[in-house]
C-alpha cells in the first residue's frame, strides 16, 4: 500500500472519528423523551401522532402514588359475599425538618391503603404492625352511609404493587 493510500485512510478514519464525536455530543444533550419523541415523529410525520404519544406518556403518570412508611396497624382482612378478599391498613410516612429554632422535626401523615387480589394475600401473610412497605397505586375516593343515615366519603389509596422492606426495629424475625 502507497504512502498517499495510507494518509487518505488516515484522514477518513479522523473524519469518521470526528463525525461520530460530535454526533455523540448532539446525542448526550437530548434526554431520553425527546429523542424517542423524534424518532416517534418521523415514523409517523405527524403532530397526531406525536400528541398521542405525549399522551400515552402522561396517562402512566396520572394519578399515581408512591409511598414509604409503616404499617399503624395489623391488616384488616375481610371476605367479602363474592369470595374476594380485600386488605385495609394505615399507613405512617414520616418527613424530617428543621424548625425556626433549628431543631430537628418530624412530621407524620396517615394514609388508608387498601389492597385486592394477590396484594391482598401477600399483606395477609406476611405484613403487620410497624413493617416498613413501600406502596404504588391510585387515589380512589368511596362514599359510605353512617350508621345514623349521614353520608361520608373516604379517600383510600388502591394499592397495585407493594415491597416489603423490612421491620420497623431492622429486626425481621416475628
Amino acid at each position: 500500500m502507497g504512502s498517499k493510500s495510507k494518509t487518505n485512510l488516515m484522514k477518513s478514519y479522523e473524519n469518521i472519528e470526528k463525525e461520530s464525536g460530535t454526533k455523540l455530543k448532539k446525542l448526550k444533550k437530548e434526554n431520553a423523551l425527546d429523542i424517542i419523541s423524534k424518532s416517534f415523529e418521523k415514523l409517523s410525520e405527524g403532530r397526531a401522532a406525536n400528541l398521542i404519544f405525549k399522551s400515552c406518556i402522561m396517562s402512566t403518570i396520572r394519578n399515581h402514588v408512591q409511598l414509604i412508611g409503616n404499617l399503624g396497624e395489623d391488616p384488616k382482612i375481610t371476605v367479602l359475599e363474592s369470595g374476594k378478599k380485600v386488605a385495609r391498613f394505615s399507613l405512617a410516612t414520616n418527613e424530617y425538618y428543621k424548625n425556626e429554632k433549628g431543631e430537628k422535626t418530624q412530621s407524620t401523615e396517615w394514609h388508608r391503603v387498601v389492597a385486592w387480589g394477590r396484594i391482598c394475600e401477600i399483606i395477609e401473610k406476611y405484613a403487620r404492625k410497624g413493617n416498613e412497605i413501600g406502596v404504588v397505586g391510585k387515589l380512589k375516593t368511596r362514599t359510605y352511609t353512617t350508621d345514623d343515615g349521614n353520608q361520608g366519603y373516604v379517600t383510600e389509596v388502591e394499592a397495585k404493587e407493594i415491597l416489603l422492606l423490612g421491620t420497623k426495629n431492622g429486626n425481621d424475625a416475628e
